[in-house]
């Protein structure tokens, strides 16, 4: 499989916001070194673009950004995949409405991550992005697509954007790209201040039906419209 013509222009159109929305993960310290990834579905066809494997935040271009389609496999670009690839490609094909997907290793997210605990909705914000709790995804290894199984599994039918996969990280679905990385910067925002306020004392739970409310309002009336 190849580019073809037809959608040439759009896919260097994702090439470029890829690029510039994987600034946005050091920007906002959630990830160290090259971890992490940022993706985002070709409209239409089943392809993806993402970063490669191995290269650092600040030497990334449009032009190193790869595309594979939905079996993990390199379609075009001169760089090995993403060692996670697999899993975004599987969410790709298994969960239509999401056109964006990143991964991170932040700090306070994987912490809970680590303890397999879900981060219980205790923040008007989480009831805002989330629209509850943040699971806990299964343990699985990288390299195929057993992350991507874990993250279907567990947010299909679940209002939450974000999945704390356990003993690894942090993953997040979006409309876009960039929706999937304001879901990522808001999962580590609240991890940390669930995190903080645990060590005053007990949080204070939400009602399900305003968390409800608070989501409904979030999701269909704030923002421009």
């Amino acid at each position: 499989m190849t580019i073809s013509a037809d959608i040439a222009e759009v896919v260097a159109t994702l090439r470029r916001e890829v690029r510039d929305l994987h600034a946005e993960l050091p920007r906002n310290e959630l990830v160290v070194w090259t971890a992490g990834n940022v993706s985002a579905r070709v409209p239409g066809h089943d392809l993806l673009v993402i970063k490669p494997s191995g290269v650092s935040y600040d030497e990334l271009t449009p032009e190193l950004m790869v595309v594979t389609d939905l079996d993990a496999k390199l379609v075009d670009g001169n760089r090995a995949p993403s060692s996670d690839t697999a899993a975004h490609a599987y969410v790709y094909k298994h969960m239509p409405e999401v056109n964006g997907v990143v991964h991170t290793h932040s700090t306070y997210a994987t912490a809970w991550a680590s303890r397999g605990e879900p981060i219980p909705c205790v923040l008007t914000m989480m009831a805002d992005e989330f629209g509850g709790e943040i699971p806990i995804g299964p343990f699985a290894l990288i390299g195929d697509d057993s992350i991507g199984q874990g993250i279907v599994h567990t947010l299909s039918g679940h209002r939450s954007r974000a999945v704390l996969m356990q003993n690894h990280g942090p993953f997040t679905i979006g409309s876009s790209a960039k929706a999937a990385v304001k879901a990522a910067v808001l999962c580590e925002e609240v991890a940390r201040t669930v995190h903080i306020a645990r060590q005053l004392g007990d949080p204070l739970p939400i009602p399900q039906s305003d968390i409800d409310s608070l989501f409904d309002r979030y999701q269909n009336a704030y923002g421009q419209r």
